[in-house]
Formats: C-alpha cells, sequence, structure tokens
C-alpha cells in the first residue's frame, strides 16, 4: 500500500513539473535589448533607439530565427548607451543582450546562447602611419581610443593601457583621421563597417590582439529550458548553414 502511494506521489509530482514546464514553456517572453554594433546589430535609420521591425543585421537576423524556431516569445528594441542595456540584462530577470562578449570575468554573470558570429580584436591605425606593433603592451606609448562598457575597452583597462574612451565607438573613426587617437582598439569586422559608414576609409590593421565571439546574454534567472531550447535552435540553423548565409550576406 505504501508503495503504491509512494509511486503515486511521485507521478503526481512528474506530472505537475510537467505542467508547470508547459506553463514555462508557453507563456515565458524575454525583453531583448541591442544596440547599434554594425554589421551585427544596427538601427535601419541609424538612430540610437529602434523598434523591431526597424533593427537589421547579422545577430538580429540570426537571434529573430532563433527565437521563432525555440518557439519563445520576446520583445526586441535597440537603445543607447551601452552599459544601461547590459547592466539591465544583468539585473532585470526577463531580460537579454546581444552581442556581447563571453568573457571569463562575465562567465557567472549570465546564461550564454552562442555563439553568434566571430569577433577579433584589433587596433586599427590610419593609412600611413608609421606604427608597428607586435604586442599589446607596446601600445602603451600611443593614444588609444576605444568605446566606453565594452568588452575592448575592459580588457585594455586590465592590461593597464588605459583608453580614451567614447560613448559611440564610431566617434573613434572620426578621432583617429583628425589624430585625436594614435590607434583605435575596436572589433573586426564591425570598426571597419563603422568606419565606413562615417566616411573614413583606408584605416589598416597594425595588431589583431584577441579572436573570440559573440553571444547573447541572457539574466541569469532565465530558465534552463528557455536557454536549452534556445540553443539547441540556433546549433540546428548552424548545422543548416543558415548562420554561414546570413554572416556572408552582409559581406
Amino acid at each position: 500500500m505504501f508503495k503504491q502511494l509512494l509511486l503515486g506521489l511521485v507521478g503526481s509530482c512528474l506530472l505537475l513539473a510537467n505542467n508547470a514546464f508547459a506553463a514555462v514553456d508557453e507563456n515565458y517572453s524575454i525583453v531583448l535589448l541591442t544596440e547599434n554594433y554594425p554589421p551585427y546589430n544596427m538601427a535601419i535609420n541609424g538612430k540610437n533607439f529602434a523598434p523591431d521591425e526597424n533593427i537589421d543585421g547579422i545577430a538580429a537576423d540570426i537571434v529573430r530565427e532563433m527565437f521563432k524556431r525555440a518557439g519563445v516569445k520576446y520583445a526586441l528594441s535597440l537603445r543607447f548607451p551601452w552599459d544601461r542595456i547590459y547592466n539591465l540584462a544583468l539585473e532585470k530577470p526577463g531580460y537579454g543582450v546581444f552581442s556581447t562578449s563571453r568573457l571569463p570575468a562575465r562567465e557567472e554573470l549570465f546564461k550564454w546562447v552562442g555563439p553568434i558570429g566571430p569577433d577579433d580584436w584589433v587596433m586599427l591605425a590610419k593609412g600611413d602611419s608609421k606604427i608597428s606593433l607586435s604586442k599589446l603592451e607596446e601600445a602603451k606609448q600611443y593614444k588609444v581610443g576605444a568605446y566606453k562598457g565594452d568588452a575592448v575597452a575592459e580588457y585594455l583597462a586590465e592590461q593597464t593601457l588605459e583608453p580614451l574612451l567614447s560613448l559611440r565607438d564610431q566617434e573613434n573613426a572620426k578621432k583617429l583621421q583628425d589624430g585625436k587617437i594614435d590607434l583605435w582598439a575596436t572589433g573586426d569586422p564591425a570598426g571597419r563597417y563603422l568606419a565606413k559608414q562615417e566616411g573614413v576609409s583606408g584605416l589598416k590593421t597594425v595588431l589583431r590582439f584577441h579572436s573570440g565571439d559573440l553571444y547573447l546574454a541572457l539574466n541569469r534567472e532565465t530558465p534552463d529550458e528557455i536557454v536549452q531550447k534556445l540553443q539547441a535552435a540556433l546549433d540546428k540553423m548552424r548545422a543548416e548553414g543558415f548562420v554561414d548565409d546570413i554572416l556572408n550576406s552582409y559581406r
């Protein structure tokens, strides 16, 4: 009798758990935030705020498809500045932010889905610059520009380079052109894409100091089932060639 009662209780618990998951799966919605970081995510009109339908880019296309395939509801908007949207995803349950680097210092702060795409870090200089670098430490003798709150800027600060920070990464393209900075620490291909938008061309890479990937970072309270469904959808998209097709369409 006791054994039958116990089995009945276990069965009831499993049923409740399955029903609870179904409720989470059906009703859970994520607030997705992104920024202007072309060609990965960008406002079609170039503004610092845009709703879902006015957002373009590699990551935006991939993330939309990923959520569609996973059957997870979302609301997407592009905002500014990066510090603010990053901290919203960090602090508020039900929030996520992309595209961002998955650094060791950030690993336990979020739940991660990715990678979405490659993101090398480079030092760019004007085409006629005589600067030549073989290692990052050699950049300390120059004025280096970087994007406030970005992983590149945080990494440079950890290496005691003390970069000159801008609120928008594209500002560094003009600063470089005008001689206000000697080097621009940025992502590749993002930096060149931003420079082109600002009418700045002919920049050259004098150092490639990091090779990594970009991810979707979700608040730590996001249910594991949701994270797993999103990751499975992305993995299938990559296996089908969907991710490569999107990457190539922006080159």
